[in-house]
């Protein structure tokens, strides 16, 4: 059996729906189990992320163009588990208001976080979409990025503002984790 964590912080919710649709990706693979873990509540899972899981994917939204302090809290926490990682996958997914609200900055962010903890990033894998006059909004991927997912929901909407198209694409992340972290763990 194959263990991911999905540790996430969500300022309005927006984050928490995208880590769901990480962790319904993730789960639709045969043999791997998920654990979706908020970053404010990882003080009795670092045991479990240390000994049992297999890929950790992690997920922010973008606060003025990086990860959320509650998140970067965890992160700087995370200290004490220097090394403890290493050659576990990673991944990552944000959210924020802005079509690109400076997104890539949050994911490069977590990228070298988990380089930092020596760990095996794994990429969206999705060609951009919504980027020739054929595109849309409703794309895999719409937002074109390629070092994780990325989500965007209008400021003054709730979680029902995130495209179905984003949730898809966060979907495919969680798969595609998934199935990775089978294969490099045989």
């Amino acid at each position: 059996m194959t263990n991911i964590a999905i540790i996430y912080h969500s300022g309005y919710g927006h984050t928490e729906e995208i880590a769901k649709s990480v962790e319904s990706g993730a789960a639709s693979v045969a043999g791997v189990t998920t654990r979706l873990i908020p970053a404010g509540d990882v003080g009795s899972y670092w045991q479990y992320l240390e000994d049992e899981a297999d890929a950790i994917i992690f997920g922010s939204p973008t606060y003025m163009g990086s990860a959320s302090a509650p998140f970067k809290a965890f992160m700087d926490a995370s200290s004490k588990y220097w090394g403890k990682w290493r050659d576990k996958l990673a991944a990552g997914f944000t959210c924020s208001a802005s079509h690109s609200g400076d997104k890539l900055a949050t994911l490069q962010q977590l990228s070298i976080f988990a380089a930092q903890h020596q760990m095996i990033w794994v990429s969206l894998g999705l060609m951009p979409g919504n980027n020739n006059s054929k595109g849309s909004e409703d794309d895999l991927n719409r937002l074109g990025s390629f070092l994780g997912a990325m989500a965007q929901a209008d400021a003054d909407k709730g979680i029902e503002g995130i495209t179905q198209s984003d949730k898809e694409t966060a979907k495919i992340l969680g798969e595609r984790v998934a199935q990775a972290s089978l294969r490099w763990n045989k």
